[in-house]
């Protein structure tokens, strides 16, 4: 049997989950597992509740929650039902929320907990179109998602019938789901995705990647996220059993409690991974810090391929006395992971092979359902540090005359919902996708992104600038957690700087230098001649034009909750400008008192 709707996972599932289960979370401290046959119960329930209800083929619901099997049981339900699932991030502004719920046209909203409720409900008393407010905990006084369960059950001899009818008529190019990207600027917008459009993309990686029936993931990306989304339908497809995680924090404790074989996550997360791992690092004494760094600057040089034979064995060294007890903390089985959503530093994914930890990076966006391109390890050679892969077998890639990436396959999405106009602008008469990335080939099939189309700047001096380059290049520096590359219609580039503050207290402590908070910290000369040194290195590896002659330090630090971040952790390059409207005009302002980081 093959999958060509979503749901059909669920009848495909009784063969590949027979002996494991298909999904876990937490509760009160015990791991709760269900079964394939508990999550069919749960899904059929669910829709013929949905029916009862009144609602129809097409009908819009959504859900606003953590990571949990009751995410994919409400999905299921909707799926089989005909109905249509509008996921949403549980860290956006209240505005967006108005915003995705109208725009929608959502007839019901599932939320996870108390302090969801209490900012959703308020909304949705004021949004007509809405008939009721669910959530997934229990909380007093507010309708509980069981009494839709309960009220299917009880039902469900009546509408049985009505819902097989539902699922014969649902076709492999029926809506399945409405993404709201997140969007740096402005409001988001409704990307529209098939059953074909997830299960092309499913179908295209599920011989990539080593994984098998009773192996296990953790999830922590939200299940809003493309990627999560696309990914829980391929572990379902192999039948891998997905464990989430009780939330950000406890990522590390969950790792060593079910010793996965796999996990998806965005660079920022391996990025701070790797920073604890470096500060437990410099807390060693003597040769155990010597091997320790040693260890960990011999993983900076490791190759894809064509490592000789006096590097492995260096390696062997580094992997039984270092690298051991980096996969240890992941829980000793991981086979590989999977980043996507950012930039990967190809010095991190170094590090992370050479500790036996594979990392492989992806490609793409909500509107391709989302893999375009692939790092992977099926037949020879088909990973590149830096690169973001091989492009994946049903989907083709073209680049247009200024470099932007342009992609057309059964993952591209149907269109933006209830915008013409934006889908036009989106997608050419030729069935193009034009991505906004500017990208280029490497060694004739590894693909590269350069930049955003809309992010690179002009000079004055009539020279481009693609600021994402360089801020990545900036991120490598343990002190810079996030930087913000400026200079457009400027005679020099210059940069906003949200230190790694964790670590750059630890400097301070080491360094005996003394500060009350983050204001006082960053004025501090020390400081800024430490930042300064980080900026030299960082434009010995630029061109000319691109030098940040000048840079200042902020005492934030930027987060998808206060807004400069968004929920997929991309710069939100207006909001940021806004916030810092004072600090980038003294930037480059003329003949006002000398500015930190000027040559």
């Amino acid at each position: 049997m093959k999958a060509e709707r979503t749901f059909d996972l669920l009848e495909m599932g009784k063969a590949t989950y027979s002996n494991s289960p298909v999904l876990a979370s937490k509760q009160n401290g015990v791991w709760i597992e269900y079964s394939i046959s508990q999550y069919q119960d749960y899904a059929n329930n669910l829709s013929y509740a949905f029916l009862s209800l009144g609602l129809k083929k097409g009908d819009k619901v959504a859900s606003i929650t953590n990571n949990r099997p009751e995410w994919n049981f409400l999905d299921m339900g909707l799926s089989q039902a005909g109905l249509v699932h509008v996921p949403i991030y549980p860290t956006i502004s209240n505005e967006e929320y108005e915003h995705i719920l109208s725009h929608s046209e959502s007839k019901l909203v599932f939320v996870s907990d108390k302090q969801l409720y209490d900012r959703i409900k308020p909304i949705a008393n004021q949004l007509p179109n809405i008939l009721g407010v669910y959530t997934f905990n229990e909380i007093p006084d507010a309708p509980y998602w069981s009494e839709v369960y309960e009220k299917g059950k009880s039902v469900a001899s009546e509408m049985a019938k009505e819902l097989d009818s539902v699922k014969n008529s649902v076709t492999p190019d029926d809506t399945v789901s409405i993404i709201y990207t997140s969007g740096t600027t402005g409001l988001s917008k409704g990307v529209m995705l098939s059953h074909r459009n997830f299960l092309s993309n499913v179908s295209a990686c599920i011989e990539l990647f080593p994984i098998a029936a009773g192996d296990k993931a953790l999830s922590f990306l939200p299940l809003s996220h493309v990627l999560e989304r696309m990914v829980g339908y391929f572990y379902q497809t192999k039948g891998v059993t997905v464990y989430y995680a009780e939330n950000m924090g406890t990522i590390a404790e969950n790792m060593k409690e079910i010793q996965p074989q796999v996990f998806i996550a965005v660079p920022r997360v391996l990025e701070k991974v790797f920073d604890k791992i470096i500060a437990k690092g410099k807390d060693l004494k003597g040769i155990k810090k010597q091997l320790f760094f040693w260890a960990v600057n011999l993983g900076f040089k490791y190759k894809e391929d064509g490592n000789g034979w006096f590097y492995n064995l260096q390696l062997a060294i580094a992997r039984k006395l270092i690298f051991s007890k980096w996969q240890a903390a992941l829980g000793g089985q991981v086979k590989f992971l999977i980043s996507g959503g950012a930039a990967l530093q190809a010095r991190l994914a170094r590090v992370y092979w050479a500790a036996g930890i594979p990392i492989f990076e992806g490609y793409g966006l909500t509107e391709t359902s989302p893999a375009i391109s692939l790092n992977h390890p099926k037949g020879n050679r088909n990973v590149m540090f830096g690169s973001v892969g091989v492009v994946i077998h049903n989907v083709e890639v073209k680049l247009a005359d200024d470099g932007e990436i342009l992609m057309r396959g059964p993952s591209l999405m149907q269109g933006y919902y209830r915008s013409p106009e934006q889908t036009a602008e989106a997608i050419d008469s030729d069935g193009w996708f034009h991505t906004g990335d500017i990208g280029k080939f490497e060694k004739d099939k590894f693909l590269l992104i350069t930049d955003r189309k809309k992010e690179i700047f002009k000079m004055s001096s009539g020279k481009y600038v693609a600021p994402q380059a360089i801020e990545n290049k900036l991120k490598e520096s343990f002190f810079i957690e996030q930087a913000m590359v400026v200079g457009e219609n400027e005679k020099f580039v210059s940069a906003l700087i949200s230190p790694n503050f964790s670590f750059l207290h630890d400097w301070c402590a080491r360094h005996k230098i003394h500060f009350e908070n983050n204001i006082e910290l960053i004025t501090i000369p020390q400081v800024q001649s430490r930042f300064q040194r980080e900026i030299k290195t960082i434009n010995s590896q630029l061109g000319t034009h691109e030098h940040i002659k000048r840079f200042r330090l902020v005492a934030e630090q930027w987060d998808s909750k206060t807004g400069e971040l968004s929920p997929t952790l991309k710069l939100r390059r207006k909001i940021i400008s806004d916030k810092y409207e004072s600090i980038l005009a003294s930037i480059y302002a003329a003949g006002k008192d000398s500015l930190n980081g000027d040559d």
